[in-house]
């Protein structure tokens, strides 16, 4: 018979309970048996949603982030934070935003907070997680108790528990010595506490757990590959067995590795990584269990059953009881349940399957696979109708924006002039000074901004009124700006929900749930917008609320756009037709705004490709493929515009080194990142590559409560300077301001604008 299983599932909730009640804790609001008992609620019916599957994941439920959770499970602390005593819950605040809550800081006697955490994305996905940090004296030790708390309630429920750990070697290659240590020389030190940790659920009764190396499907050298060896040699003694979870790509030469380790059960991707099962299948030994993932864990469209079991069928002959399917991940990375969307486009959604959906699918062949396809027959026929009506549908399909990605040229993607020749010109208008100041665009979501745009949203409020409501926010936004003496102004997007779906909105070939929430990191979620057919923009979309906002102030004002590598990215994307072909439909569409925006007279333009690393393949070898498309996207969008108007761009979280020649290649005149968490580490790929445009490395840490004060700036911004000439370095914020609150935006940006005055002095 074969097993259903499931390697995660979501843990916000279907309506974000987790989320608001992690706010309301950090705020003050609520207390902390409030947020344990909502956890608690929230574990219990994510078990009982997953009845009838045969394993059930305990441990991925977190209250910020599981990566986070498995280093104080090692007991990986940061030295910052281990002068508070006891806490782990409140520690994990600290370490993953800079402070936990004001009554735990009142009573720990902190007042200011500690450095949070540097925080990047999980291998492809927009999920951040908090980096583990290491150094020579690294040192590990065990405390299971999140985990054997969660293992006794799942048990106290019924629950048959497969708990889920990260594994030795992916842990500790997502991490960052702080140092000029090797990771790997942390290996035998590491290796007993995981070995401790198996012990311990054994003892509970355990018999399986879930160890996550998706490390696996990325190219490894010589001394990672030997480090696998060397850690699951080292494991194989222990009385569980050990299911090898690998996920998000291709095991490829990683094949013959991955098949022998001394483990019980090894999981693919058969979603991105279908070519590798019929090799595993001939390497695998016969006593080992071999998990498929077969239904995809990441986007948000129905399974085709009936060719899953076209080709699950004649595996489950040859291996019996040792196949188990599953998702090909994590269902993080996906909403809760389709069934809670009462104003979702009908049509689109009867295409669609969320997390509870896919539950039902992952059921719905384990009956076929152990009962025959006559029992689920009239299953199989429904999800047979909808695939065709999707295929055919004639909402997909648009000859003219067809035509017009066949017209694309190399021509469309060019400047009129290179940067040393443009940027005289920019300068002539804008007239800054050295070390321009500005902010990445958002401004925070007040309460007044958020109640207008429900109200307007349940129609109490009407056109003419929501547009008053959101013009104030907007005037407010520059008159905050100009009293802090900002260079170049933003308008602040009061009117945006999100960077993505308020692009989505008004552009064709997209639909929106109401609930389809899924985690970012910690409390933050993001609704990603369903891109189902082809894109085109049938009106402007910002150059209201920009025009508006440039003529309030005689500075110049940013019109803010996101990128179309990022809205592809961070959208659940159409799986009938390249992503390459997709991201060139939004680039002429976003083209054009960019053009209707200079032609409103607004000369700097900031076209946001927040999710450009992001979306790189995990093996290099792939990488050049699609930063062909991504970059020549980017261009395409930027570069119909005069030499005088000026194009920036910003990237969030991202590791530039070995891709900076590409970002350099899109050409955007200023390019703003994140520093402010990794101290400036993120310059370092600018030692060797002398980038040729005007930067701003982020100074604020926007994902913390925590301001910085100016001396703290002033030493990032020399820092910088030590690798970027003065004359081509702004300061900025690492990020948009939209999460943060006025109380704590308008002394950063103080000091922020106090720091570019003592550069200058300095400068001078």
């Amino acid at each position: 018979m074969t097993t259903t299983h499931t390697l995660g599932f979501p843990r916000i909730g279907a309506r974000r309970e987790l989320k608001f009640a992690l706010e309301s804790y950090w705020k003050g609001d609520s207390s902390r048996d409030a947020l344990e008992a909502l956890g608690a609620q929230l574990r219990q019916r994510h078990w009982a949603d997953q009845t009838g599957i045969d394993l059930v994941p305990v441990g991925d439920f977190s209250y910020y982030d599981q990566v986070l959770d498995m280093s104080f499970t090692l007991g990986n602390l940061p030295e910052r934070v281990r002068g508070f005593h006891g806490d782990v819950l409140d520690n994990t605040f600290r370490v993953a935003r800079g402070r936990s809550a004001q009554a735990a800081e009142v009573h720990t006697g902190c007042c200011g907070g500690v450095t949070a955490g540097e925080m990047t994305k999980w291998f492809d996905t927009n999920y951040h997680y908090i980096v583990p940090e290491f150094t020579a004296e690294t040192d590990f030790q065990l405390d299971a108790s999140r985990l054997l708390a969660q293992l006794a309630e799942a048990k106290a429920q019924g629950v048959k528990a497969k708990p889920v750990i990260i594994g030795p070697v992916t842990y500790l290659a997502i991490g960052k010595a702080k140092d000029d240590s090797d990771k790997l020389a942390l290996l035998p030190r590491l290796l007993p506490v995981y070995a401790q940790l198996l012990d311990t659920l054994a003892e509970q009764g355990v018999e399986w757990v879930q160890i996550d190396e998706p490390l696996l499907v990325t190219e490894l050298d010589a001394d990672w590959r030997h480090a696998f060896n060397t850690a699951y040699h080292e494991l194989k003694s222990s009385r569980t067995k050990l299911l090898l979870a690998t996920y998000f790509g291709q095991l490829q030469e990683n094949q013959y590795l991955a098949a022998n380790l001394p483990v019980a059960g090894l999981h693919v991707d058969a979603i991105n990584g279908r070519e590798d099962v019929g090799p595993i299948l001939n390497l695998l030994p016969s006593s080992k269990v071999l998990s498929l993932g077969v239904i995809n864990g990441r986007n948000i469209w129905k399974t085709d059953l009936t060719a899953v079991l076209d080709w699950l069928e004649p595996i489950a002959q040859r291996l019996g009881e040792r196949l188990w399917i599953a998702p090909s991940c994590s269902l993080l990375h996906v909403p809760v349940d389709l069934a809670s969307e009462e104003k979702l486009d009908a049509e689109v959604k009867s295409w669609l399957a969320f997390a509870l959906q896919k539950l039902d699918e992952l059921k719905l062949l384990g009956a076929a696979l152990r009962d025959g396809r006559d029992a689920v027959r009239d299953a199989l026929a429904a999800n047979q109708a909808a695939l065709a009506a999707r295929r055919t549908s004639s909402r997909v399909t648009h000859p003219a924006v067809q035509a017009a990605v066949a017209c694309i040229d190399t021509h469309l993607g060019m400047r009129e002039s290179r940067y040393n020749k443009r940027a005289p010109k920019q300068a002539e208008w804008l007239k800054l000074p050295i070390f321009p100041t500005t902010t990445i665009g958002s401004f925070p979501q007040t309460a007044e901004i958020r109640q207008a745009r429900s109200e307007f949203k349940a129609g109490h409020l009407d056109m003419a009124g929501y547009k008053s409501a959101m013009r104030r926010e907007i005037e407010r936004s520059v008159r905050e700006q100009e009293a802090l003496g900002l260079d170049v102004l933003v308008h602040g997007e009061a009117e945006r929900n999100d960077m993505v779906e308020y692009f989505g909105e008004q552009l064709e070939g997209y639909v929106f749930s109401q609930f389809g929430w899924v985690q970012s990191y910690g409390s933050r979620c993001v609704k990603p917008p369903i891109l189902f057919g082809d894109i085109s923009r049938p009106r402007p979309m910002t150059i209201e609320w920009i025009t508006y906002a440039q003529s309030l102030t005689s500075k110049p004002m940013k019109g803010m756009l996101t990128g179309p590598v990022t809205i592809l990215n961070w959208s659940f994307v159409r799986d009938d037709q390249p992503r390459s072909a997709s991201c060139r439909q939004l680039a002429l569409a976003i083209r054009q705004e960019v053009l209707d925006l200079e032609k409103a007279g607004i000369r700097v333009i900031q076209i946001d490709e927040a999710a450009l690393r992001e979306g790189l393949p995990l093996r290099k070898a792939q990488w050049q493929d699609y930063l062909d498309w991504a970059v020549e996207s980017f261009r395409i969008t930027a570069n119909g515009v005069r030499d005088e108007t000026q194009i920036h761009t910003h990237m969030c979280y991202s590791e530039f080194n070995d891709i900076i020649a590409s970002i350099a290649d899109m050409d955007a005149d200023v390019i703003t990142i994140e520093t402010a968490r990794s101290d400036m580490e993120l310059l370092d790929a600018f030692d060797d590559f002398k980038y040729p445009n005007e930067i701003g490395p982020g100074v604020y840490d926007i994902h913390s409560p925590n301001i910085p004060t100016q001396e703290h700036i002033v030493a990032l911004m020399q820092k910088a300077a030590e690798r970027i000439p003065a004359e081509r370095l702004w300061v900025n914020p690492d990020c948009g301001l939209k999460t943060r609150q006025w109380a704590e935006v308008t002394p950063a940006l103080t000091n922020m604008v106090a720091a570019a005055r003592t550069l200058r002095t300095r400068a001078a």
